[in-house]
């Protein structure tokens, strides 16, 4: 049992973020409840009160925790390369992403809901996370894109960022949707995450 409240709090909430990743392996997001997360934890519903307000701020801090894990691996990548071409950062960034799974499925099925029904406070902890996710990418480009502008590396964001929202759902498809698609007769491709992240990103690195 951890000792201390600060200690037992980061305890249980990250018992809580399990759980709750767990059930999303399986179900839907409005088929999760906060009934269903406390029976896959090891205290009651009513406990889960004290540390989330609502399902969606417990969404939200997962997936402000996927963004801190992003955020370390592009830091981690800036600190250990001096120089990368073009061709290198689209592989290095697309390999980030495909690494991110959740993150890119939660930020492209849910992410209004869960802004929409949490608190100021974990909202505010959550664009934190967001925003540090920016000044990487951002880094990144200042790094390895010396002949990048202010303005291209503004441009650059404004196009990565909304693309990344959209990666999950080319990436992973149903068997019901591939049926849907072959039955409506519009011509599908798979592409894994990284294929379709490295390829974008080198056209808008324009390598």
């Amino acid at each position: 049992m951890p000792k201390g409240s600060e200690e037992l709090t980061n305890a249980r909430r990250e018992e809580i973020l399990n759980a709750c990743i767990k059930l999303y392996e399986t179900m839907n997001f409005k088929n999760i409840s906060i009934k269903e997360i406390a029976n896959e934890t090891s205290f009651t519903r009513t406990s889960i009160y004290n540390y989330f307000s609502t399902k969606e701020e417990i969404f939200l801090a997962i997936l402000q925790k996927e963004y801190e894990y992003w955020v370390a691996d592009l830091d981690d990548l800036i600190e250990r390369n001096e120089v990368l071409t073009g061709d290198q950062l689209a592989d290095a960034l697309a390999h980030s992403l495909e690494k991110r799974e959740l993150l890119l499925k939660i930020m492209s099925m849910n992410h209004f809901d869960m802004e929409e029904n949490s608190s100021m406070e974990r909202l505010i902890e959550f664009k934190r996370a967001y925003g540090n996710s920016i000044k990487a990418v951002t880094n990144c480009l200042k790094k390895f894109c010396p002949q990048m502008s202010e303005v291209d590396r503004q441009d650059f964001i404004y196009a990565f960022f909304p693309f990344v929202y959209g990666i999950y759902p080319y990436a992973v498809v149903t068997e019901k949707q591939r049926e849907a698609m072959e039955k409506a007769e519009v011509p599908f491709v798979y592409y894994s995450i990284y294929e379709i992240s490295y390829n974008s990103i080198r056209k808008m690195l324009g390598t």
